[in-house]
């Protein structure tokens, strides 16, 4: 209370505190009034009016209790309505929710009921409609016939009916030169999309039902395949219609317990090899395997939803197919659409596919016409379509043996070919008389795939075969029905089921309601019978206390009494005498000179004597004024007590009660978030990551995107004043510190590092505007600091002060809560927060004051104490809510700012740091020190208060900014995150430089150093990418040391070194390999001399570190080439020499590459090719291709442009050495036709070898491959 108060009631006097309230007490006038002696009257008046006013006093009190009594049962009363009222709406609720589950029960069970007979009839529809298909078999032949072009001759087919088609072969030599073919379906030239997919629908209901269906387009070039697969813009073809109606019957067998999900593949198939046409869509999408199980390739499959989808991934798919038109004349497209079902009642889950093929033209003609890659190309369309016809063929013999392994589209499709799979073949024709041949060869085929159906016969079969199928139709258009009126019942069921679980919700709403409006009555009224409870009791304590203040005043009215008895009688005596003396100086002044001297003493006497009386009375009035002062003290604290009994502080109360204010419990309630455990995982080669990982992506999680997304769309103008902007900021920060702690140590390091970023902007924008909770920013500050501690070895290593050199004692002096009259305001004390930053310069260093210090009462205090019966110096141990909060301000302006003291709490848990200062205290302190268990609120409870004071001050003074820096613990973050970058930058820099300084010996030596060197080169270009990642955090505005980015010149430059020494060496190995012969001719010795003379002349790009390795290697070589035998050149000398180099050329090869080449034999003959360490082509096959083979043969295939200067003898030459089989495919008659035959061999067979693919475009790129005849 502060000195304006004067006339009122102090706080420090137990039991009286006065009511807080807006006015201030009314102030006593002075006592202005002497009393004389004769005044003793004024004692009883003065004991009347303190009689009155206190029994005043004691009777208003009565009736507060009385009216306080009456107010509780009032409330009791109303509680106990509400509590019935209550009890009677959840009965009735209850009652309610019973009948609804019931029903809701017994909806459920019609439904499963329901649906139990609905797919026994879904199951007969399926089996009836599949019966109904494959009644003629599981392989069906269909010909269609294209309308003819203008400039085309006249047609050669005829239509008898519509399973028969007519072709008139022109061969005279016979009686009749028309022949007929019988298929399931013939459609003439007249016949559309519409009629053609009316056939084939019943084949797209199959694959709904569960069966693979596999529809192929068969026919020559131009014969209408891909028009029926694909249609035209206003004619669709079998592609999208086909979708259409999977997507149509699915959506009207859809129902909420049971689902369809569509996905396609497209593949192209060229060449025996499988081309993925959607694996250049994005990343991420699921895969499936097609083909079997010894031959599979991992396709991608896109999911489509609807038509629109389906008709953009095809033509995404055939877009990426049409760059190269040749290439789509001899390659099969194959469309699978996957089908999946699930049924969450029956749990069934079903697969099925659609397959469409659009078949490579069958034309075998004119083979020889063709060059090497397209004879290649039609031979393998041959020998796929052939495959295609065997399979299909034993397939319609029931023979057991099926050859799908012959071709890799037999194999791709050998899960919808044979078993219950149902295959549709479309054979499409040419009716012209120009493409007869290929014509008879597409009907051939048909027949072949299709001889052994059961023939229709005549028209009486076919009458009879109809008949059995209308039966069987309409036997399932019964069942349809049936499970039409099914589904009907059932969607009304599940209508009904819906509404009752809405008013399930809406009741269940209700009773949350209800129970919360009974909860919080019962709460409130809880919580009022203890604060009546509460209420009661203090006033009888305070009547208590009042009786016996009373009693104490009566007894020291008493007692001034008496001394103003003992006064008077002094002071009668004193009279007396006066009036003696006065009688004797009349007597003796009639002999004035005889008693001259005696009168100068009884003058003297006399004075003396006059002086002690005007003491003895002014001591009387003193002590009678002190007196009324008290009186008058004394009633206007009583008028003060009783104007604030309706109070709820009170000054007798217990130390507990400052456990339980707002401030003290919230703080506490904070500092639980404190113990959140931190842990990160070091990593094992000295480097590490700050907070989020350098390599790795960081793993996304709905929490970690929620918050990102929500601290970065936190908009403050969305806010209504500075108080909506607070809340919205801390509850964001409440949010993080919530997930940290629910994702648990093992994964807190991976949340945090997802939302950094977003943390850290956010305080940054936050910090201007100062409405966010100080505590809240240390705390996510703290756990950002220890994790990255966590993954520091240079930072755990840090030393910080011990918590004693931040704490000081008050300095001596008059405490400011000494007396009664001081201000219980701020402290004086203040703190540079300039200085914080340095706090410890030349070993000193500024601590936090403590300004607490024993309370001192005045004597009126004491002996109310005392009357009460504390112990007053137990008294002076109690510390004051508002004391706790003046050292929680004066805390945490010590600690904005400072540094010093930030790194002492990150580096010390919470708990030992409040335990050390809870020791510094009971040190520094002796009044808190543990002396007895009889002091008020118990000392620990006062040390607890104190350190959780002096802790919540730090905390949220660490969180505090000081514009235009951030918090200290962000500027502690910074400093600790530079002090990392720079450990980790110089950490490289020492390896770096001790790489550089090593010798190489050979050129594996050189190989690892230049691995190590590029390794730790990519390690610091990580390091400084990251760095910039963190520029945000690393940049603060007061500056700051800078990151030291260690200069790599000396190691970039040995780097350098060392890439031209390993191409120096690798050169030197090939001098090597080409001097391991007994004699060489001339011109080739001198060209090896030369070559050496060029390496020796490289080395001036060398460091002088690595000159020795060089001239070492060199000298070597060069003496091995002098020591060979030199003879004279000869004329086929470039010959030799380029056999020589392919014949002894290394063949160390890490993986063999397959491939096969039909030679028109029923055997091809398989190739096997490679690269070894020069990056050359290998190759294995048997050296001949007839029988006897002679064995497997490996050798080096040249480069093409090694033969660009040979003649065709030179070149047949050096084909000799390699397999017969390159020869017959590489041979042409000219030598010109030869080189270029050879080009586009080595590019098919190096394409297929992964190590030799940017080989090839080099050698494109140079002209070495181009197919140009000089």
């Amino acid at each position: 209370m502060s000195n304006n108060n004067k006339g009122g009631w102090n706080w420090e006097v137990s039991g009286f505190e006065p009511r807080k309230s807006d006015q201030s007490p009314s102030t006593a006038p002075p006592l202005t009034r002497r009393y004389s002696i004769s005044t003793p009257s004024v004692v009883p008046h003065s004991q009347l009016i303190s009689k009155q006013s206190v029994a005043t006093k004691l009777h208003s009190l009565k009736d507060k209790v009385k009216h306080a009594r009456e107010d509780f049962a009032e409330l009791r009363q109303e509680a106990l309505d509400l509590q019935e009222y209550s009890n009677a709406k959840l009965d009735r609720v209850t009652r309610y929710l019973g009948v609804l589950a019931d029903k809701t029960r017994k909806l459920d069970q019609t439904a499963l009921e329901a649906e139990a007979k609905v797919v026994p009839l879904i199951n007969e529809k399926k089996r009836l409609y599949d019966e109904l298909l494959t009644a003629k078999g599981n392989i069906k032949v269909f010909c269609r016939t294209r309308p003819l072009f203008e400039d085309e001759g006249p047609s050669v087919v005829e239509f008898p009916d519509d399973f028969t088609i007519r072709v008139n072969t022109g061969d005279d030599t016979v009686s009749n030169p028309k022949k007929d073919y019988e298929f399931d379906r013939v459609y003439g030239p007249h016949i559309g999309q519409a009629d053609v997919f009316t056939d084939v629908q019943p084949f797209v209901q199959s694959a709904l039902d569960g069966h693979n269906v596999s529809i192929f387009a068969y026919g020559q070039t131009c014969s209408g395949k891909t028009y029926t697969m694909e249609g035209s813009s206003h004619d669709r073809g079998l592609y999208a219609r086909c979708f259409e109606e999977l997507f149509d019957v699915s959506n009207s067998d859809t129902t909420s317990t049971s689902r369809f999900n569509f996905f396609v593949t497209i593949v192209e198939l060229h060449n025996e090899q499988m081309h993925d046409l959607l694996s250049g869509s994005e990343t991420g999408l699921p895969k499936v395997q097609m083909g079997s199980l010894d031959s599979f390739i991992d396709l991608v499959q896109e999911k489509v939803d609807n038509p629109l989808d389906f008709s953009k991934v095809i033509k995404k798919a055939l877009l990426s197919r049409n760059g190269d038109q040749p290439k789509l004349k001899v390659s099969h497209l194959i469309i699978t659409i996957h089908i999946y079902y699930d049924n969450l009642i029956t749990g069934d889950n079903l697969y099925s596919k659609l397959s469409l093929v659009d078949l490579a033209g069958s034309e075998s003609l004119g083979l020889e016409d063709n060059n090497g890659d397209q004879t290649t190309d039609l031979l393998h369309v041959m020998k796929s379509l052939s495959a295609l016809g065997d399979v299909l063929s034993s397939l319609t013999s029931k023979k057991e043996d099926v050859p799908y392994g012959n071709s890799v589209l037999t194999k791709a499709l050998a899960d919808s070919l044979g078993g219950s799979s149902k295959t549709l073949l479309i054979v499409n024709i040419c009716p012209d008389v120009s493409n007869l041949s290929e014509t008879l060869s597409s009907l051939n085929f048909a027949a072949r795939a299709g001889n052994s159906i059961l023939s229709l016969g005549n028209l009486d079969t076919i009458k009879k075969w109809k008949d059995v199928a209308n039966d069987a139709r309409k036997e399932f258009y019964e069942k349809e029905k049936e499970t039409l009126d099914l589904k009907q019942e059932v969607l009304g069921l599940k209508q009904e089921l819906k509404v009752a679980n809405d008013q399930c919700v809406l009741l269940f709403n209700e009773v949350q309601k209800a129970w919360k409006v009974s909860f919080t009555l019962q709460s409130d009224l809880k919580a009022e019978n203890i604060m009546l409870a509460e209420k009661h009791k203090i006033e009888q304590d305070q009547n208590n206390d009042l009786r016996t203040q009373v009693a104490s005043l009566l007894q020291q009215v008493q007692d001034q009494k008496l001394q103003l008895q003992q006064s008077d009688s002094i002071i009668e005596p004193l009279q007396a005498k006066l009036k003696s003396i006065e009688a004797q100086l009349n007597q003796s002044s009639e002999n004035t000179s005889k008693i001259s001297s005696d009168l100068a003493g009884e003058s003297t006497e006399s004075a003396a004597v006059t002086k002690k009386l005007e003491e003895e009375l002014q001591k009387r009035d003193a002590l009678i004024e002190r007196l009324h002062e008290e009186n008058e003290k004394l009633f206007e604290r009583l008028t003060e007590k009783a104007s604030s009994m309706g109070s709820q502080q009170a000054l007798g109360a217990p130390p507990k009660n400052l456990n339980q204010s707002p401030d003290i419990g919230s703080n506490n309630k904070e500092r639980a978030l404190d113990v959140v455990p931190f842990s990160a995982e070091k990593k094992t080669d000295g480097t590490l990551a700050l907070v989020k990982p350098g390599q790795d992506k960081i793993k996304s999680t709905p929490a970690g995107e929620y918050l990102t997304s929500a601290l970065n769309d936190f908009d403050l103008e969305q806010y209504d004043g500075l108080a909506a902007i607070s809340d919205g900021a801390n509850k964001l920060l409440m949010l993080v510190l919530a997930a940290v702690i629910k994702a648990g140590a093992s994964r807190e390091h991976e949340i945090l590092a997802e939302i950094r970023d977003a943390v850290f902007a956010f305080i940054r924008k936050m910090e201007p505007h100062r409405v966010m909770d100080t505590m809240l920013v240390s705390r996510v500050r703290i756990l950002y600091i220890r994790s990255l501690l966590a993954r520091s070895p240079e930072l755990q290593s840090i030393k910080v002060a011990p918590v004693e050199r931040f704490l000081e004692k008050p300095t001596a002096g008059h405490s400011r809560s000494s007396s009664r009259g001081s201000s219980p305001g701020r402290s004086p004390v203040r703190y540079d927060p300039t200085i914080k930053n340095a706090l410890v310069v030349e070993g000193q260093m500024h601590g936090f004051r403590v300004n607490l210090k024993p309370e001192k009462k005045s004597k009126l205090s004491a002996v109310v104490l005392k009357i009460r019966g504390i112990d007053q110096e137990s008294w002076r141990q109690h510390v004051t809510g508002a004391k706790l909060r003046e050292i929680t301000d004066d805390a945490k302006a010590f600690a904005t700012g400072n540094r010093a003291l930030a790194a002492l709490f990150v580096h010390t848990p919470a708990g030992e740091l409040q335990r050390q200062i809870r020791s510094w205290l009971a040190m520094n302190f002796d009044f808190l020190s543990v002396t007895g268990g009889d002091a008020v609120g118990g000392v620990t409870g006062q040390l607890e208060l104190l350190s959780t004071a002096i802790m919540d001050g730090w905390m949220a003074g660490l969180g505090a900014a000081m514009p235009p820096n951030t918090d200290a613990l962000g500027q502690l973050l910074a400093e600790y995150a530079k002090r990392v970058y720079n450990s980790q930058l110089q950490h490289l820099k020492d390896i770096a430089g001790t790489l550089a300084t090593e010798a190489a010996e050979d050129s594996s030596q050189v190989a690892k150093l230049r691995s190590a060197l590029e390794s730790v080169d990519h390690k610091r270009r990580k390091i400084l990418q990251q760095m910039k990642g963190d520029n945000a955090l690393l940049t603060l505005e007061d500056g700051g040391s800078p990151i030291r980015n260690p200069s790599s010149a000396a190691e970039d430059a040995r780097l350098a070194s060392l890439i031209a020494l390993d191409g120096i060496l690798k050169q030197i190995k090939e001098i090597m390999r080409q001097s391991s012969v007994n004699i060489m001719s001339r011109s080739k010795k001198r060209a090896l001399v030369s070559a050496l003379d060029d390496l020796s002349a490289q080395m001036s790009s060398l460091l002088e570190v690595d000159h020795p390795c060089a001239q070492r290697h060199i000298a070597d070589a060069r003496r091995v080439v002098e020591s060979i035998v030199e003879e004279d050149d000869k004329p086929q000398g470039t010959l030799r020499a380029a056999s020589d180099d392919f014949s002894s050329a290394e063949t160390d090869v890490t993986q063999w590459n397959v491939l096969q080449f039909n030679t028109g034999s029923t055997t091809p003959f398989i190739i096997k090719c490679g690269a070894n360490s020069h990056s050359e082509l290998v190759i294995k096959a048997d050296d001949r291709v007839q029988e006897p083979k002679g064995g497997e043969i490996l050798r080096v295939v040249p480069r093409p442009t090694v033969l660009e200067s040979m003649t065709l003898e030179e070149i047949k030459e050096v084909f000799s050495k390699l397999p017969e089989a390159l020869s017959l495919l590489a041979l042409a008659r000219t030598a010109d036709g030869t080189r270029a035959r050879y080009s586009r061999l080595y590019r098919t067979l190096a394409m297929k070898v992964p190590a030799l693919r940017e080989l090839v475009g080099e050698l494109e790129k140079g002209g070495g491959l181009k197919d140009v005849k000089s």
